[in-house]
């Protein structure tokens, strides 16, 4: 199948199935010429990278669990154990956007928002504290 047949069956856009064949998480093989053919394999594997792409996984990531998926032999312990890392890092970057929010909130409410030009929030942004 051509690019379009397999971003169709995958989910996977045409331009991020080139830049996942670019950065060596997909191989299409080449007809006679040049265009890119893709097999059901192919789609199963954009497939999965699309799902851990929804669950947030950097590429890196993602070409560890490729690794592990198409290793029949590997251990469950280091499948979970990489979810569990990912867990982590989601919760310590939800921690942290969370506090902007809880900052950009307190500023919010100390603004007064009328037409005076005295504003807290563009003070906090040139660093100086009112």
């Amino acid at each position: 199948m051509n690019i379009g047949e397999a971003a169709a069956g995958s989910g996977v856009s045409a331009k991020m199935i080139r830049h996942y064949e670019a950065i060596g998480l997909i191989e299409a093989t080449r007809r006679p010429n040049g265009y890119r053919s893709y097999g059901p394999q192919d789609v199963a594997v954009l497939r999965f990278i699309r799902h851990a792409r929804d669950l947030a996984f950097p590429l890196e990531d993602i070409r560890r669990l490729l690794a592990l998926w198409r290793d029949r032999s590997r251990a469950s312990a280091d499948v979970k154990q990489m979810a569990l890392d990912h867990v982590a890092a989601l919760e310590s970057k939800a921690a942290s956007l969370q506090a902007v929010a809880d900052s950009l909130r307190h500023l919010a409410q100390h603004c007064n928002g009328d037409d005076r030009p005295d504003c807290p929030i563009i003070a906090e942004l040139e660093g100086i504290r009112e």
